[in-house]
């Protein structure tokens, strides 16, 4: 006779909850699991050092104005050439005869430092070093005097260098390229439009040298963020004209980072006029959908600070509050793609 095991009635009962609850724990657990898959991750940054960045731009200001074909400006070069080695990066010097405005030759020279050069994922990061050789929109006696340009060229300068100094500290996954453009405030001086043409092409001189001749033939860059006085005293960043015509995308990240990090009193969210400025070559000559970081103001009567292409560009107007609102706003874009 066959014998039929019985299993009691609530024993069976109980082993089916039991089933039943570690199924559905299951079921909780791959789900948690495929949501935390599918959030990326936020990097966490290094933090942008003000006092450092200060540093940089009052060292650049010492040499005196850096205008091409002066002994301040080949100085001034060489320093910068030695920071970027100093701070890990393959570093091309790019000399060039750029005629100015007036047909004077520029011996110029484009800095470019590189990180993770075999990294396909780039971004682009730059700013001009070069210091305007007039303060034409200053007292007339002084027109033909240069400036120290310690906003308008030294501030983006000095933020790209502290964050060399960072990347060497904390490299990024991505590619990172640091340019410093040359020659982009050599343009016709208000004093001299009756007789030179002024055109955008007689600005940016450097940038627009660089773009039709990379450093790397082909060089491409997801797209580029460029710093143009960076450093002065209750400075606004509006989203300049061009930069949302053509990197629009890019800008609106920056843009939510910096209200992320609490610098939206500095990063405000409207759009502001356009400028010339590096950035256009940039697009221009590679296609790169590149951002310009500039304060200008386009509710103000100038646009620019009162102290712009003046002999009151000095470090006087520089902040450290805002050096460290825009360095660590690029810090975090760069640092979470």
């Amino acid at each position: 006779m066959e014998k039929h095991f019985q299993f009691p009635l609530q024993i069976l009962c109980l082993c089916l909850l039991i089933l039943a609850a570690t199924a559905c724990g299951s079921s909780k657990k791959n789900t948690q699991e495929q949501e935390d898959l599918s959030e990326e991750p936020t990097v966490q940054a290094p933090l942008f050092n003000a006092d450092s960045a200060y540093a940089y731009v009052a060292r650049q200001v010492e040499f005196g104005p850096r205008v091409p074909n002066t002994q301040a400006h080949r100085n001034c070069g060489n320093y910068l050439e030695a920071q970027l080695k100093k701070f890990g990066a393959k570093v091309y010097s790019q000399e060039a005869e750029l005629m100015a405005y007036d047909g004077t030759l520029l011996k110029a020279r484009n800095l470019i430092g590189v990180y993770n050069p075999d990294t396909r994922k780039r971004v682009l990061l730059c700013a001009h070093w070069d210091t305007r050789p007039y303060a034409d929109e200053g007292e007339e006696e002084k027109h033909h005097t240069p400036i120290d340009g310690a906003n308008d060229g030294a501030s983006g300068v000095g933020v790209l260098l502290e964050i060399a100094r960072q990347i060497q500290l904390q490299a990024p996954t991505i590619g990172i390229d640091i340019v410093f453009f040359d020659a982009e405030d050599y343009g016709t001086p208000e004093f001299a439009k009756d007789r030179y043409n002024d055109t955008s092409d007689t600005w940016c001189l450097g940038s627009r040298f660089w773009g039709k001749n990379p450093h790397k033939p082909g060089y491409k860059a997801e797209f580029g963020i460029l710093l143009d006085m960076v450093g002065a005293k209750d400075a606004v960043f509006y989203k300049e004209y061009i930069s949302m015509k053509y990197a629009a995308r890019y800008v609106d990240e920056v843009w939510e980072a910096a209200r992320n990090l609490g610098y939206g009193k500095y990063f405000i969210n409207a759009n502001g006029g356009g400028v010339t400025d590096d950035h256009e070559a940039v697009i221009e000559e590679t296609g790169i959908p590149c951002l310009d970081i500039i304060n200008y103001d386009p509710n103000s009567d100038k646009g620019f600070r009162d102290h712009w292409h003046t002999q009151n560009d000095n470090m006087s107007n520089i902040d450290k509050n805002v050096l460290k609102a825009v360095g660590q706003t690029v810090l975090e874009v760069v640092y979470n793609r």
